[in-house]
This record gives structure tokens, C-alpha cells and sequence, in this order.
């Protein structure tokens, strides 16, 4: 068995000849370009793009693997330089009825073994879709029977970022997920926790307790591939072999979910568009205290403490512990310059941030970065929480 990093949410912004896939991805955000920042500098060996049922990225993986650069293995996924397993995946948006009755939407991970197996899906989701060009676009589906429509092209569902106030289940559809699927909620057997979560917080609703959680960077840009991301235990890179530790089974397990401080996360706390700040206090927060506007965007810990029915997280055993982790990017003074210092001399940010001494790092760029790096790592900065669409940020 090996451990491995695994980063399962990157979007592609545009195609090879620049035709728009994700709108508010960066250009340079295309299928070989990923495969090289995580072989080169994430040092991430299993990724999940999610936009590859759009035709033009289906011509761009095709085209990929007629340069030998990478190929097809039989237990699902594509392998790129012997140190990458990539994972073909689509986040497809579906129309869900809320628990007020009014239309909700959500998005969801949906991930298949092989070229052949997203080509059909595409072609079928096509009838469903208006623009099966772009990412993330809304289907005339709900979850409930896109997950039969995944299955059929062997593939399988987690529900995305699941708490955040747009575009997910429980932050704008329901309280509960098995409302949602129903006799089928035992297929759902895992769930994306989103930048503003972490385990402590989604282990207060109890329907979760068998679900595994995986965390990942919903990256919209090279250098946030890998601000959030998992080691799992496998006995070799493959889509077969990550469903199974998806599933925890066959000794295959999710071992360590790293992710952000929610707290750093651009949907904490709930955020008044009156006041245009983020609102602390004791949730859950429902108008403003300062103006006393309603006029708010929900935080994901206020929703939490909204539809949670246990008082206190208690996490099941087989829970894999949560470990904060900052990313390069959020660190205050370290620039793409200094970053790329870094790599040249320590190849990999998965090097930098679990590997090194503070005397490593140190020696590079200095003694106040490197400091700060290590307090990050050990949670020692502050944070100001973020809300609203904008981003925490760290104090040294």
C-alpha cells in the first residue's frame, strides 16, 4: 500500500486553442498545463479535472495522449509521466426543489474510468444541457436521477462543496441530503466538505456519520491546485483504486483530509451586503446586528448551526483526522517570485509544506516568511474570518 496526495476539483479555464470552458478560470488553465503544475510543482499524484465532458476538452485529451506523454491504464484514469493519475471528471449543476418548496440548485462531482466512458456521458448529458461546451452548467435534471444517468457510463456522484450559501445541497436545497435522493442515498458515499468546512463542523449532522469526506481545492487557477486535498491509501494510482478508498474498503481509506482553516474560506460566516463585511458573533446570524438589514448571504457555519441535530461533533472512529493546512498563496509577503524560489530549490509545494525544517526554508527566503510558514503550519496565526465571496486572510 502507498499513501498519495489527491486533489479531486481542478477546472479547466479554457481549451488548448482557447475556447472558454470554465468563464472564471484563467486561460492558462487547460488539460496539459494541469497535469505538469502537479507532476512539476504541486507534487500531487491523483487529480480530478472536472470539465472533461466538454467536447473541446475531450479533442484536448485525445490530442494529449497521441504526443506519448501519457496513456490510458485499464483500472480507470490516465497516467502522465509515471507520476500522475488523472481522473476524468464533470461538475454538473441539477435542479432541485428546496425545502420551502422554491427551485434550488446544486452541484456534483461526477467521475468515470475512462475517455470512452465521459464521451457517452457527455453525448448523453448533451439532452439535458444547453451548452455541454462549458463547465458546471445546469441540467433539466435533479441529483436524484443524474446519479442513475453517472452509474449507467460507470462513473460515480459526490455532491460539491456541500454547505456554501450557492450551488450546493445543504447550503440552498435542503437540511438533509437523504430528502434529496432518497432510496439512493446509500450510492452518495462520500461528500465534498468546501473551503468553508471541515470535519468538525460537518460531523454535526448525523445522516453524515458514514460518508467519507474529502476535501479538495476547487481550483480556478494553476496555483490554487492543491490549497485543499487528501492522502489516501492505495495500492497503485487508478480510478479503481481511489473508488475503493473513497469507499473504505479493501484496506483502500481516505487517511488525512488537508484543508483550510474554514475560517479562511470566502463563505465562514454570514456576510451583510448593507454593511459589506462579514458578521462574527454567535451563530447562526440571521440579519445584521449593526444596520439590521436581512439583506445577507448566509455563512456555511451559520447554516450549519442552523440544520445541525447534534449539539457537539462527534466524529465516527474510522474519521480520518482534519489538518489545517495554509497554502504558499495565502502566506502575507510570499509572492509568485518568492514561490517559484522555493520550488526551484524544494521541487514540490508538498515538500515545502510537510517535509521541511524551518531552518530549509529558512536558509531560501529568509527567517520572517519561513516563520510564518511553520506558524501556519502548526495553526499558529490569526485569521479574519471571510464571507460574503471574500477570502479569510492570515496575521502573523
Amino acid at each position: 500500500m502507498q499513501e498519495m496526495f489527491a486533489d479531486l476539483h481542478v477546472h479547466i479555464g479554457r481549451s488548448e486553442d482557447g475556447k472558454p470552458i470554465k468563464i472564471t478560470g484563467a486561460r492558462s488553465l487547460n488539460f496539459a498545463n494541469i497535469a505538469k503544475e502537479c507532476s512539476d510543482r504541486k507534487g500531487i499524484q491523483i487529480v480530478g479535472i472536472i470539465d472533461c465532458a466538454s467536447p473541446y476538452v475531450i479533442q484536448d485529451i485525445e490530442n494529449f495522449l497521441k504526443t506519448g506523454q501519457a496513456y490510458e491504464i485499464e483500472d480507470g484514469g490516465i497516467i502522465y509521466k509515471e507520476k500522475v493519475c488523472i481522473i476524468l471528471g464533470s461538475e454538473i449543476e441539477t435542479s432541485e426543489v428546496n425545502d420551502e418548496g422554491k427551485t434550488g440548485s446544486a452541484h456534483n462531482l461526477c467521475y468515470f474510468p475512462t475517455l470512452a466512458d465521459i464521451k457517452a456521458f457527455s453525448k448523453e448529458m448533451s439532452k439535458y444541457i444547453h451548452n455541454i461546451t462549458l463547465s458546471s452548467q445546469r441540467a433539466c435534471l435533479s441529483a436524484y436521477e443524474l446519479v442513475d444517468i453517472v452509474e449507467k457510463y460507470h462513473g460515480v456522484l459526490i455532491p460539491a462543496h456541500a454547505f456554501t450559501p450557492h450551488k450546493s445541497f445543504y447550503g440552498n436545497c435542503t437540511s438533509r441530503l437523504k430528502r434529496i435522493f432518497k432510496e439512493k442515498f446509500d450510492k452518495i458515499f462520500a461528500i465534498e466538505l468546501g473551503l468553508s468546512s471541515d470535519t468538525e463542523l460537518a460531523d454535526q449532522i448525523s445522516e453524515l456519520e458514514t460518508k467519507t469526506f474529502i476535501t479538495n481545492s476547487d481550483a480556478h487557477s494553476l496555483p490554487k491546485i492543491a490549497r485543499e486535498y487528501n492522502k489516501i491509501l492505495v495500492e497503485a494510482i487508478s480510478f479503481k483504486e481511489l473508488v475503493k478508498a473513497l469507499k473504505n474498503e479493501d484496506g483502500r481509506k481516505v487517511v488525512t483530509n488537508y484543508g483550510l482553516d474554514p475560517k479562511l474560506g470566502k463563505y465562514h460566516r454570514t456576510y451583510c451586503e448593507q454593511c459589506d463585511k462579514p458578521i462574527e458573533g454567535m451563530p447562526p446570524i440571521t440579519k445584521c446586528p449593526t444596520c439590521n438589514s436581512q439583506n445577507i448571504t448566509m455563512g456555511v457555519y451559520d447554516r450549519i448551526v442552523t440544520i445541525r441535530d447534534k449539539e457537539q461533533s462527534k466524529s465516527p472512529k474510522t474519521r480520518p483526522p482534519y489538518i489545517y493546512q495554509v497554502p504558499l498563496t495565502f502566506i502575507p509577503g510570499l509572492g509568485a517570485k518568492t514561490i517559484d524560489k522555493l520550488l526551484n530549490h524544494f521541487e514540490t509545494e508538498m515538500n515545502i509544506l510537510h517535509k521541511l525544517s524551518q531552518d530549509d526554508i529558512e536558509a531560501v527566503i529568509g527567517t520572517k516568511i519561513a516563520k510564518t510558514i511553520v506558524a501556519a503550519r502548526q495553526g499558529k496565526v490569526a485569521i479574519q474570518s471571510g464571507g460574503g465571496g471574500v477570502y479569510g486572510k492570515i496575521s502573523c
